[in-house]
């Protein structure tokens, strides 16, 4: 590893270990939101861009180097711009953030990756390459695996930086409007967890189906296709 990779890595571990050993986290939780709330709607009615800005810069740095508290700043979205408007800044911020992740990750690792496990990679790379917006808008869109693992998982591939971009970015919709949403009516929530019910799961897991629906077309067209052949 270069001299400019290990510096990148020593400071991303830096700013990792100073949030948990600041406890920065307890600002990033149910109980701590409700009780500034009026205070984050007072200074956004005097400093909006500001305010706005802040809030998405904040929002980009927690997601790109994977701290937890993407769920309350959601939240906050919602409680302090409003469904709409909270909703896109809250969007906008975490497709950076993941894009930065990948990137990251990508530059790090990606070629170590490859050269090691290059030739069990090659058809995960070709399959990617031409299909890998469906596949991660499938995982985008159903809640199974971590956000996080998938931004730094994407970044050891060839999934393509545009194709990473736009999935996520639309993949990311569905859930995202549910959480900022319900910080819109802030007061009404007792936990984090009871948001997403499980039918609003159930219905992002059809929605995620959906998204695979062009990849099977294609395998069962091709298959056919080869049969007869």
């Amino acid at each position: 590893m270069n001299v400019k990779k290990l510096l990148l890595l020593i400071l991303g571990a830096g700013a990792v270990a100073l949030f948990f050993f600041f406890d920065l986290g307890r600002f990033l939780t149910l109980a701590a939101l409700k009780a500034n709330h009026q205070a984050l709607i007072d200074y956004y009615s005097q400093h909006k861009v500001l305010m706005v800005v802040g809030f998405m810069l904040l929002y980009i740095v927690q997601t790109a180097l994977s701290l937890p508290g993407a769920a309350i700043l959601s939240l906050a979205a919602g409680a302090i711009f409003g469904t709409l408007l909270g909703t896109v800044y809250a969007n906008i911020a975490a497709t950076v953030g993941a894009t930065l992740a990948f990137l990251v990750t990508r530059y790090l690792l990606r070629d170590v990756v490859q050269q090691k496990f290059g030739g069990q990679l090659q058809g995960m790379n070709r399959e990617l390459a031409s299909k890998g917006f469906n596949y991660l808008l499938l995982l985008r869109l159903v809640p199974v695996f971590p956000f996080f693992l998938i931004n730094l998982a994407a970044g050891l591939t060839r999934l393509p930086l545009v194709t990473f971009f736009l999935a996520t970015m639309l993949g990311i919709i569905p859930g995202g409007f549910v959480y900022v949403n319900a910080g819109a009516s802030l007061a009404t929530i007792d936990s984090v967890a009871g948001i997403a019910s499980p039918r609003v799961l159930g219905s992002f897991a059809l929605l995620g189906l959906f998204a695979l629906v062009p990849v099977l077309y294609s395998k069962f067209k091709n298959r056919g296709a080869g049969a007869r052949v």
